[in-house]
């Protein structure tokens, strides 16, 4: 599966249960790291878990390979590591805290 179709179909994941604030940030030619960041948001560790947990669900559904999951036991920001795709769930106010839309603002944002 091509990376960008991946990071949609996270996007959408994370849209279905209702994330807010769901971005794509296209990191290719500005990251080695990988080609695109997925960041979301939920209101609380239960939503970011459940955000996280669909995520992880749709993806394997579509046999996209999850290299790591990280973040899950607290839920305040969990990791998905996809390879060429990272997901980024975030509680709201660690989102604002760590800030990665500002660290990565030339990254352009994918439709």
């Amino acid at each position: 599966m091509h990376p960008k179709s991946i990071a949609l179909l996270a996007k959408e994941a994370c849209e279905e249960k209702k994330g807010t604030d769901v971005v794509i940030l296209d990191l290719r030619g500005l990251s080695s790291i990988c080609d695109f960041f997925v960041i979301a948001s939920g209101g609380s560790d239960r939503h970011v878990a459940a955000l996280a947990d669909n995520v992880q669900f749709k993806l394997e559904e579509k046999k996209v390979d999850i290299g790591h999951i990280e973040g899950l036991r607290d839920a305040r920001w969990v990791l998905i590591d996809c390879g060429s795709v990272i997901a980024h769930v975030f509680y709201k106010e660690t989102r604002f805290y760590y800030g990665l839309e500002r660290l990565w603002g030339d990254a352009p944002r994918v439709s």
